[in-house]
């Protein structure tokens, strides 16, 4: 008989701003100037960055020993092999989950939140010191999951792409993006900055923001629901264009068709990372 490997856990994380600034300035001086030549501190910024180590120092402390560990940032997604059995653990902001949740096909998530008073924790639920518990639960297939929609684009050519939140299509540079669209029998022609597809997980994000600033929009689907929505941003009325199909709900057995008009630069890409898109 084959040994069965132990349980894997994927840390999850983002640099945090004070990585970047690293990145970017090279030292801690550099990079306090050039804060403080913008009206901010260096302290607030390390104040944040020691939160999320801490809480990523918690949550490696708490994997068994006899677990099997790797870490994997946000950046590095789109390369990175998730096994099936892997329990990814997403340490950092709600949209953390978004990311990873497009690269996997039903590894359990668990969002970890480093303090609830920078992140509100819509997604990541539990506080580090909860790891502990939480991975023996999940070993012992007792972790209570829920289920989330996602949504997901196909192009003509057979390619496709999935996405927690929502997807975005137009034009790469967010400039005047046109199309055809049909939904429910009815058919429009738009020249606008493009469409988001929303599911339920990201009806509280940039849907809702759009939703927010429209008379008679419909109401967004509930986190778990298995509907999605549709909503055009900024849409320009003229001879050749229309204003009247602009949002909607999309049942689960229905389907908003999209036609590209653009010769280049149009783009769809999932949960805002803009680099991982389909053309």
């Amino acid at each position: 008989m084959g040994r069965t490997l132990p349980p894997r856990a994927v840390v999850a994380t983002r640099p945090t701003e004070y990585e970047g600034l690293m990145l970017r300035h090279g030292t801690r001086e550099q990079a306090r100037f050039y804060l403080q030549s913008r009206g901010r501190t260096l302290d607030e910024v390390t104040a944040r960055h020691e939160v999320q180590e801490a809480a990523n120092h918690a949550v490696a402390a708490q994997i068994p020993m006899a677990w099997r560990r790797t870490k994997v940032s946000r950046a590095d997604l789109d390369r990175f092999l998730f096994e099936p059995e892997d329990v990814v653990i997403a340490v950092g902001q709600d949209g953390l989950v978004a990311n990873v949740a497009k690269y996997l096909t039903g590894q359990r998530v668990i969002g970890v939140n480093p303090s609830k008073a920078l992140f509100d924790g819509v997604l990541v639920r539990h506080p580090p010191q909860a790891i502990g518990d939480l991975l023996a639960m999940a070993a012992r297939d007792t972790l209570v999951v829920e289920d989330r929609s996602m949504v997901k684009a196909s192009t003509t050519d057979g390619t496709s792409m999935v996405a927690l939140n929502e997807i975005f299509v137009g034009q790469r540079a967010h400039q005047s993006a046109r199309y055809s669209v049909v939904f429910t029998g009815k058919a429009e022609r738009h020249s606008s900055s493009g469409i988001i597809v929303c599911s339920g997980t990201g009806s509280t994000g940039w849907a809702k923001s759009i939703s927010l600033r429209r008379e008679g929009c419909p109401a967004l689907p509930a986190p778990t629901s298995h509907d999605l929505a549709f909503l055009v941003r900024e849409a320009w009325p003229s001879v050749t264009t229309g204003t009247s199909l602009l949002d909607g709900i999309i049942g689960p057995e229905a389907s908003l068709l999209i036609t590209s008009e653009m010769n280049d630069g149009g783009v769809a890409f999932g949960d805002g990372i803009e680099d991982d898109h389909v053309e």
